[in-house]
């Protein structure tokens, strides 16, 4: 089938012009009937790839699908763009699931999306035998091999079935995170062959991960918040307890929370599921139970409060930021004892040994991704054999190492040596309480109140004490070994500490600011306001009416009519129709009211430079610049030089020939950073080159 339908379809539909890395290729496999594999990043549009042939090709793609949130998520999004789709499973009454049924037996989709255990179902299996199927597409594709960190024997077991069901065309497997052995074993299951795999790679750009050692995870997470008060984010816990911690804390500080964890009943679930969802709250505190499938594409920000299982499941989670591109962070708060859980869990686990001693080498990686000294990003790619060269980032925590740098080689041989004359017999609280000077009856018991070294550390408080040891733990010059019972023993680097043949350095994390605001922030939290009504009117999440990027997109252009909207990526036809109006109003009336504009323009013409008016009139400089634009198209006079120079000038015109789309956001990539949107809008006004309606 010609690929310019599957372009038509990406324009009307979706609101771009081109496909990204990877999807085309993979359209162009289903449209010609192939079996195909595609590993692509989180936020990198694999959704696509399926939604578009569906589209296009006779009958129902049926979706496997791992969780119901995930289906209900998906089947929203294509309602958005009136694509008839549907999903079955547990959360149906009979009379909904009655309805369905008869709609799919009549062909009436084009999309089902179900759980594999529904091929269990013999009723089920018999209406699918009878069904124009146009593809079966696995989302979440890693679920299907016994190596994925994430395996479901469900997965699996459904291909059996699959095979006796003699009328599907193909096969279309879909993952953002596979090692080799994960993508072989899809590739033997599945019938794809190597020159049908796309691997587009795993690097996110906009993921700025960081670490966060020896510092107090409570005092961390708390000052973070508070600097991020109006974004979404994820909390990662490993325990329930702890879950139920965070989330009360939290309450009491005032923060719209919800939490979630494997002991709260399916229906609390639910709702504090799509509390957060439907951005009812901002901070979900949650096990890694939650997650899988949410494509909530507006959170910024993705914190880990202890040890991750593995990379597989630690790229996957924080990969949850960020879903629309736009800057977001993926912190790990690493303590020296945060090992221990982890390897318990693995020694609980039913897995025979040859699987234990793989789970155990997936926790040793992730262990050393908490003491690479190299890019975080860079790491990662390597743990998933990356063939593509990338540099580092630029922006995580080891290639910035933002915050004050601090000599404690003093501090760290006090500790070191208490360890050594303790005999390397107890663990880090009774250390702890050693260098404090306690009067503990177990420091009495075993007589440490005698060493040399009880009350070195008598002027710090016994938490700073405990801190800094688990930072000494995670730098590895501790180790507490694989003991039940965690015990502190000095590792090769802590002699050359006690030595003086090295020295300790402690950086205190500072995560930044991810971007530099260069949009109306308070026409930005109206667009949210007004998103969040309309979502509300059509039951859905608010992500699904228009992404964040999106909203900051309409924010910099302000576009002032339908064709200079469906110039914002994310916005096609379909959704102009249904939503595109009423922001349209919301910038007119921010930006367009006749007397505002010529107010700007009476006061430029006097010589009044542009922030000077911003400030006279307590408006955003952008907002003055468009109504200067607005002036000049009514025949008004503007000195271009108070926006750009030739140089700057030139620039843009070529990024604008070159990208070939209209797109502000598309020039903009291709400039560099100190042009920003304003320019290229003033550019394209007096080169003509803004269409008008």
């Amino acid at each position: 089938m010609d690929l310019a339908n599957a372009q038509k379809v990406l324009q009307d539909y979706y609101g771009y012009d081109d496909f990204r890395t990877g999807q085309k290729k993979l359209i162009s496999a289903v449209l010609n009937g192939q079996n195909a594999l595609g590993i692509m990043p989180t936020g990198g549009g694999k959704s696509l790839c399926y939604q578009i042939p569906g589209i296009l090709l006779n009958g129902t793609a049926i979706i496997i699908s791992p969780l119901i949130s995930l289906m209900k998520d998906q089947v929203d999004s294509l309602h958005t763009l009136g694509i008839k789709a549907t999903y079955i499973n547990s959360s149906l009454t009979n009379e909904e699931y009655d309805e369905r049924m008869a709609l799919l037996r009549e062909g009436y989709f084009d999309f089902i999306y179900v759980a594999p255990e529904r091929f269990d179902n013999s009723y089920f299996r018999s209406i699918i035998e009878q069904l124009q199927i146009s593809f079966i597409a696995f989302d979440e594709a890693h679920c299907i091999s016994q190596w994925g960190h994430d395996f479901r024997p469900s997965y699996r077991s459904v291909i059996q079935t699959l095979e006796q069901i003699n009328h599907i065309p193909l096969r279309l497997a879909l993952t953002a995170t596979a090692t080799t052995e994960v993508i072989q074993d899809i590739q033997k299951l599945l019938n794809i062959d190597d020159q049908s795999v796309v691997n587009t790679g795993f690097y996110r750009e906009n993921l700025h991960f960081h670490l966060v050692k020896g510092q107090n995870k409570q005092d961390f997470l708390f000052n973070y918040l508070s600097d991020h008060k109006q974004e979404s984010g994820i909390i990662y816990a490993p325990t329930r307890k702890l879950v139920d911690t965070i989330h009360a804390q939290l309450i009491e500080k005032g923060y719209r929370v919800a939490y979630y964890h494997a002991g709260l009943s399916e229906d609390v679930r639910r709702q504090q599921q799509n509390k957060f969802i439907n951005d009812e709250v901002e901070i979900m505190v949650a096990t890694n139970a939650f997650g899988m499938g949410i494509d909530k594409s507006n959170v910024r920000y993705v914190i880990h409060h202890s040890l991750p299982m593995n990379i597989e499941a630690y790229y996957q989670e924080a990969g949850r930021a960020g879903r629309d591109g736009e800057p977001s962070d993926c912190i790990l708060l690493f303590s020296g004892q945060d090992s221990h859980l982890p390897k318990f869990f693995i020694e609980q686990s039913e897995l025979d040994e040859e699987k234990k001693a793989l789970e155990y080498k997936k926790l040793r990686a992730m262990i050393n991704y908490c003491h690479t000294e190299i890019c975080l990003p860079r790491y990662i790619l390597d743990y998933f054999e990356e063939d593509q060269k990338h540099d580092d980032c630029g922006h995580c925590s080891n290639c910035t190492r933002s915050g004050e740098k601090v000599d404690r080689t003093r501090d760290a041989q006090m500790v070191l040596s208490c360890v050594m004359r303790m005999e390397q017999r107890f663990g880090t609280g009774l250390t702890a309480k050693v260098l404090k000077g306690s009067k503990d009856k177990k420091v009495k018991q075993f007589q440490l109140d005698h060493l040399s070294t009880y009350g070195l550390m008598k002027q710090r408080t016994e938490k700073e004490i405990t801190n800094f040891i688990h930072f000494l733990v995670a730098e590895n010059y501790l180790t507490t070994g694989d003991q039940k019972y965690p015990i502190l023993k000095l590792t090769p680097k802590a002699a050359d500490v006690l030595k003086n043949n090295m020295k300790v350095w402690m950086h205190q994390t500072e995560i930044q600011q991810n971007e530099a605001v260069d949009f109306d922030r308070k026409l930005f939290e109206q667009m949210r306001l007004l998103r969040k009504e309309l979502a509300d009117q059509d039951g859905v999440p608010p992500y699904i009416i228009f992404s964040d990027a999106t909203l900051k997109e309409l924010c910099r252009f302000l576009p002032e009519n339908k064709t200079e909207m469906l110039q914002i990526k994310g916005i096609g036809l379909k959704k102009f129709d249904s939503y595109g109006q009423a922001f349209l109003e919301l910038i007119q009336l921010k930006t367009s009211d006749q007397p505002s504009h010529l107010i700007s323009y009476q006061l430029y013409s006097e010589g009044n430079p542009i922030e000077l008016i911003a400030k006279k009139r307590d408006i955003q400089a952008q907002t003055v610049a468009t109504h200067l634009f607005k002036a000049y198209q009514e025949g008004g006079t503007i000195n271009w030089q108070d926006f750009f120079d030739d140089e700057i000038e030139d620039t843009v015109l070529k990024a604008y020939h070159t990208s070939g789309e209209p797109y502000l956001k598309s020039i903009k990539e291709l400039v560099h950073d100190e042009i920003d949107y304003t320019m290229i809008k003033a550019v394209l006004i007096k080169n003509d080159l803004l269409e008008e309606e």
